[in-house]
């Protein structure tokens, strides 16, 4: 309320409380107008006083909502991490069952399952292309002397250094997988028999002349081979890795360290 009507209203009250004006006529009149302004006023702070709880229930309420809200946000994006994590680790989980099921577990290396598929792929592109490939067994000479003699936990970390030097040896497009045991089998792609046969022997060689270290054992090893060129229409697993098994067989019995071609 301004100073001004404060002042009014403190000049009626004196006027209505002075006996003077007990008789005036008008004296009623500015009782009535003066209770009617009180009652007014009365009704219009209960009014404010109602506007403002609302106000005050409003922004109570407007305030609860939006803490629901984030709430059920903060709740809806922990839910969306706790699925992408989860999402995240089906990925994993099945690359990794995916490279359990094409993989050896101790080299790394394609196993036979991975070997057989790109063994069918690739005869089909040798009878649509006439692009061959040469298949060649390698076995780690007397392999068993060195897990009798250091225990199979070395055995195992010298078949890791033996694949290692393989991969390196191996063009990119090329194949190597552990075939079984001391065993691996080489997919030389667009490759003709002699061209394998050399590609082999240098692998050999490497291996012979690079000594493998496993803890305080060094190890010098050497391979036999037998090679066999997959002729279009044959079946790889049954006739090309055959006759390259039976060519890996002579080599064993002429000695070892040595390579063979299959003959036609």
């Amino acid at each position: 309320m301004t100073r001004e009507k404060t002042e009014l209203l403190t000049w009626v009250e004196s006027l209505l409380a002075d006996p003077t004006y007990a008789q005036d006529p008008l004296r009623e009149a500015l009782e009535r107008l003066y209770l009617h302004h009180l009652e007014e006023k009365a009704s219009l702070e209960r009014m404010v006083s109602i506007s403002d709880n609302f106000q005050r229930y409003a922004r109570e309420d407007q305030l609860s909502v939006r803490q629901r809200y984030d709430k059920a946000l903060q709740r809806q994006e922990k839910l969306s991490r706790i699925s992408d994590g989860f999402q995240q680790l089906m990925r994993e989980h099945n690359i990794a069952l995916k490279e359990d099921s094409t993989h050896d577990p101790l080299t790394g290396l394609p196993n036979r399952r991975m070997i057989g598929e790109r063994l069918e792929r690739d005869s089909k592109d040798a009878s649509q292309r006439a692009q061959g490939y040469t298949l060649a067994m390698l076995d780690i000479d007397h392999f068993k002397q060195i897990n009798d003699r250091h225990g199979h936990e070395i055995g195992d970390q010298v078949l890791v250094a033996i694949a290692q030097i393989i991969q390196q040896e191996l063009r990119e497009y090329d194949l190597c997988a552990r075939w079984g045991g001391e065993e691996f089998l080489l997919l030389l792609a667009n490759t003709r028999l002699e061209e394998g046969r050399t590609i082999v022997n240098r692998l050999r060689q490497r291996l012979s002349k690079a000594p493998i270290t496993v803890g305080d054992v060094t190890l010098s090893v050497t391979a036999s081979a037998g090679l066999s060129e997959h002729h279009v229409g044959e079946d790889p697993l049954h006739e090309t890795l055959l006759r390259a098994d039976q060519a890996l067989l002579r080599a064993k019995r002429g000695g070892r360290d040595r390579s063979c071609t299959s003959i036609p």
